[in-house]
């Protein structure tokens, strides 16, 4: 099977899945989530798989958010359709255990996708945060749901409401993620770490899995609704619009820059 925005491989009992548009800091656009669904698809029934390691192509980033220009254009019902949270559900819920490798920027949905993750490795390069609310929206494919669990709920409101930026050790201390190493062996530790898992019962792992996340399926189910439903009315908001253009045109000042130096 061919995929345009990501590279999917074997590796011996685990499998990685590697964003792949280093030149958009591996942004998470349209195409991108529908390659994840077909990985997905294609993996699920593979009974001798211990486990996923999803990570990003570069040294830039992980996966720095959505992609902001298809972000703008998109309306309340695109926010209700749960375009990333859905992707980002089957994660959290696909049988084996799925491990984040990351490097560099994880930001908005790029953070929202490794907390849908099992585990995080982080290099000491990486900045996680989910700054939706500069951009006039909420982070809105599960972290406001995920986040409170891994961090606690005063933690995590502090994030999403200041949209601050955290660096590896912080995120490591305050439990966002589960080991910091070197940018060069987050990788390596990513795939001992499935080893550590692989050599125990695969079934055993997959129902302890399937238990963990059975503990907050029920309030899960309501805050989906909530999330979507709220990011429906802002994707509509003139306040939206106009902070998704600065941003861009800054993105833009910044090319002009750098073509004219």
């Amino acid at each position: 099977m061919s995929y345009t925005k990501i590279l999917l491989e074997r590796r011996g009992a685990h499998a990685l899945i590697t964003l792949n548009a280093p030149e958009r800091r591996n942004a998470l656009d349209l195409a991108m989530v529908q390659d994840l669904h077909r990985a997905l698809d294609a993996l699920r029934d593979t009974s001798d798989l211990a486990c996923v390691v999803i990570t990003g192509a570069g040294d830039k980033a992980f996966a720095a958010g959505a992609d902001i220009a298809e972000l703008k254009q998109r309306d309340a019902r695109a926010a209700l359709a749960a375009i990333n949270s859905s992707v980002f559900a089957r994660i959290e819920e696909f049988p084996a255990p799925v491990i984040a490798a990351i490097r560099g920027y994880a930001l908005g949905g790029g953070c929202e996708l490794a907390i849908a993750c099992d585990l995080r490795v982080a290099g000491r390069s990486a900045k996680l945060g989910q700054p939706e609310v500069g951009l006039g929206i909420i982070p809105a494919a599960g972290a406001t749901y995920r986040l409170p669990r891994l961090v606690g709920l005063g933690c995590a409101r502090e994030l999403i409401y200041t949209g601050r930026v955290v660096d590896a050790d912080a995120a490591l201390a305050m439990g966002l993620v589960n080991h910091v190493v070197d940018d060069a062996d987050v990788l390596e530790r990513a795939f001992r770490l499935a080893d550590d898992i692989g050599r125990n019962g695969a079934l055993a792992v997959r129902m302890a899995k399937a238990a963990l996340n059975a503990l907050a399926r029920p309030e899960q189910a309501v805050a989906m609704q909530l999330e979507s439903m709220a990011q429906a009315v802002l994707f509509d908001s003139e306040d939206k619009h106009r902070r998704m253009a600065a941003f861009l045109e800054r993105g833009k000042d910044k090319e002009r820059r750098a073509e004219g130096s």
